[in-house]
């Protein structure tokens, strides 16, 4: 399992159309071959950060979506509406409790 944490800090004004975009393609996303996770979250204290979590099959599954059409219109709409240079992490697992 591959898993991805991307930090967005989007313009105030831009939260609205980066929600209604996110809703058009979550489905897509998720449905992409070899994502079995997605969550999006926002932050409690700064409503302009949010968050995607997601889980891959691996490294190569992530780099394939990154490396598509989906992604790329995705990202190339998404970063218009930054504040901020965006961040990501790419972190191993090490402990569940359920």
């Amino acid at each position: 399992m591959f898993i991805r944490i991307v930090k967005m800090r989007f313009q105030e004004d831009k939260i609205e159309a980066f929600l209604n975009n996110f809703e058009e393609v979550k489905h897509h996303i998720r449905n992409f071959e070899g994502n079995r996770f997605l969550e999006l979250y926002q932050d409690k204290n700064d409503k302009r950060i949010f968050f995607t979590y997601s889980y891959w099959e691996n490294e190569e599954a992530l780099e394939k979506y990154r490396k598509s059409a989906l992604f790329d219109g995705v990202w190339t709409y998404t970063k218009t509406l930054f504040s901020d240079k965006p961040e990501a992490w790419s972190v191993d697992r090490l402990v569940t409790l359920e």
